[in-house]
C-alpha cells in the first residue's frame, strides 16, 4: 500500500516534547513496525512527526494508539511489544470496549489490556460470583488477584483467599516432601508472583502472616463460611463436580468469588466430569453469577502465544467434527 493510493487515508502525528520518542518508536522502530502489523497501515518517522497512511479507519486507529503510546512514554512507562500490541488492539475497538480504569494496587495501577480485559475487571468489581473461562495468557488470574489487592486497599473485603485445586501432576499432598507450606507452595505460587507485582513483599508476608491474605488448595476450604473476602479458585477446570459446590457455598457475606479455568486444559483422570463446565450447566440460569469468555484472540502475552492457542483451539473443533 503506498500514500498514492486513492482509497488511502493520511494523518500527522506531531510531538513537541521529542524526549519520549526513543521509548515509543523502540529499538530500530520495532514498536512502529508492530502497530504496522496489527493495524494494516504505513508508519514514516521524521523528526517530531510520524506520518500515517492506509485505510481510513485504521489509519485513526493508529493515530489514537501512537497517542496512548507516547502518553505512556512520556510519563515514563516501559513499553514493551506485548503492551504495543495490546494498546493497537484496543485502539480498533469503539469507545465502549476501549482500555477501562486502571487497577488500583499498593505498588502501581494495572490496566487492563484489551476490550475483553475491561469488560471482566468491570464485572470482577460489580459481580458477587464471576466465571472466567479461557486459555493461558488473557490475563484471568492476574487481573482477578489485582481487583482483589484494589478492593483490600479500598477496605471493600478484608481478606483475600487464593485457591487452587491440588491435583496437576497426579500427586497428593501427603506424598509430596516437606512441611504443608512447602507442599502448597508449588500449586499457589503464580498467584503469589502476581501478588508480588502489585504489593511490597513485607506486606505481602505479613498479610500471609496474619492471614490477611490466605492461601490454601481448595480441599482446605471445606467447612468454613468465607465473609467480607475476595475468593479466586483458580485452574477450576481440575476440580470435580462436588467440591466445586463446595467452593461455590464458601460464598459469605461481603465476599466476591472468581472462578478461573480453562475447560481444554483439565488434568483429571480421563471420564471424571469437570466441576467447571458442571458448573456452568447447572448455573446458566441463575441471576447474579456472571461469565466472562476469552478466546485465543485475546492471549496479551507474546504474540506466538495467540498463535499457538489458535492452532491447538483449531485441531480440537477438526477433532469433534471427524
Amino acid at each position: 500500500m503506498t500514500a498514492d493510493d486513492s482509497d488511502d487515508a493520511r494523518a500527522e502525528v506531531s510531538f513537541q516534547d521529542e524526549a519520549p520518542l526513543p521509548t515509543l518508536f523502540g529499538a530500530y522502530d520495532r514498536h512502529l513496525a508492530r502497530l504496522e502489523r496489527e493495524l494494516g497501515v504505513n508508519l514514516a518517522s521524521r523528526g517530531g512527526q510520524v506520518a500515517i497512511t492506509g485505510p481510513s479507519d485504521a489509519v485513526a486507529a493508529a493515530e489514537t494508539a501512537i497517542n496512548q503510546l507516547y502518553a505512556e512514554a512520556k510519563s515514563g512507562s516501559a513499553l514493551d511489544d506485548d503492551r504495543v500490541a495490546a494498546v493497537a488492539r484496543a485502539s480498533r475497538l469503539g469507545p465502549s470496549d476501549a482500555e477501562g480504569q486502571p487497577i488500583d494496587t499498593y505498588k502501581r495501577p494495572i490496566r487492563p489490556r484489551a476490550g475483553a480485559q475491561t469488560r471482566y475487571v468491570e464485572t470482577l468489581r460489580k459481580s458477587k460470583l464471576t466465571f472466567s473461562i479461557g486459555p493461558a495468557g488473557t490475563g484471568k488470574t492476574f487481573l482477578a488477584v489485582a481487583v482483589a489487592v484494589e478492593m483490600m486497599k479500598r477496605r471493600q473485603v478484608e481478606r483475600i483467599i487464593l485457591s487452587r485445586p491440588a491435583v496437576e501432576a497426579g500427586e497428593r499432598l501427603g506424598f509430596l516432601p516437606g512441611d504443608l507450606n512447602e507442599k502448597v507452595d508449588p500449586y499457589l505460587r503464580p498467584l503469589k508472583d502476581a501478588l508480588g507485582l502489585m504489593m511490597p513483599a513485607d506486606m505481602v508476608q505479613r498479610k500471609l502472616a496474619n492471614e490477611e491474605i490466605d492461601a490454601a488448595p481448595l480441599a482446605f476450604m471445606r467447612g468454613r463460611t468465607l465473609s467480607n473476602a475476595f475468593i479466586i479458585l483458580d485452574e477450576a477446570q481440575n476440580t470435580t463436580p462436588m467440591q466445586m459446590k463446595m467452593a461455590l457455598t464458601r460464598i459469605g457475606e461481603g465476599s466476591h468469588m472468581v472462578v478461573n479455568g480453562d475447560p481444554s486444559q483439565t488434568d483429571l483422570p480421563r471420564g471424571q466430569k469437570s466441576g467447571l463446565n458442571d458448573a456452568l450447566e447447572v448455573l446458566k440460569d441463575v441471576p447474579d453469577v456472571a461469565v466472562t469468555r476469552f478466546y485465543a484472540g485475546d492471549v496479551v502475552r507474546e504474540e506466538l502465544v495467540a498463535k499457538i492457542v489458535a492452532a491447538y483451539d483449531a485441531r480440537s473443533k477438526s477433532s469433534s467434527h471427524d
